[in-house]
């Protein structure tokens, strides 16, 4: 949201220019009315993206040992090989196994890459912090921000239709998942408080 709109009409009803203090209190009072809407690329993860991934990736697989082992994807059984916290690469196969410090690490590198991407792709449309947590959440699973009818919705400050959007990518390996319907319930549930 462009402010100098709002400071020009204030301005022009007081007869007089601002104090910083004035600006201040007035860029408070926006964002709390607002939402606290900012361009996307000036947000980062919070604590919301990383609840809702712990919450639906899990630490699947911890064994006896304390060790965490490599599984097959839920929706293929197979390819892509998953660890920790939903983490994937070519650096996962079957056997791969990990410390739970090792997931955690690997948790924070993956978010921080998710959401840059997901900045890049919503570029300079108005989020709310809210609202970027739950498609970092989404892109963490689906990898999918950049070509989502989700994101072109959001761009456009459709948030209505882009919360609708959520429901759609609920498939993996062809067939519907429950885990991936309460996933993005939930997501849109977070999505929404924005």
């Amino acid at each position: 949201m462009t402010r100098k709109p709002v400071f020009d009409t204030v301005r022009e009803l007081l007869g007089r220019g601002f104090r910083q203090a004035e600006v201040e209190r007035i860029d408070r009072a926006i964002n709390a009315a607002c939402g606290a809407l900012r361009p996307a690329a000036e947000l980062k993860p919070g604590s919301q993206a990383f609840e809702l991934i712990k919450r639906f990736e899990g630490c699947a697989s911890l064994r006896p040992d304390g060790l965490v082992e490599a599984y097959p994807d839920p929706g293929t059984g197979g390819a892509p090989w998953t660890i920790g916290w939903g983490a994937t690469g070519l650096d996962i196969g079957p056997g791969t196994v990990w410390t739970q410090e090792q997931c955690d690490a690997r948790l924070v590198r993956d978010v921080k890459r998710h959401a840059a991407e997901v900045a890049k792709a919503l570029g300079k449309a108005a989020t709310t912090q809210a609202q970027f947590d739950a498609l970092v959440s989404f892109h963490y699973n689906t990898g999918a921000i950049a070509r989502a009818t989700l994101t072109e919705r959001h761009c456009a400050g459709d948030h209505v239709a882009a919360m609708e959007e959520f429901a759609r990518w609920n498939r993996a390996g062809g067939r519907v998942l429950k885990g991936l319907v309460r996933r993005r319930q939930a997501e849109a549930r977070v999505y929404a408080r924005g």
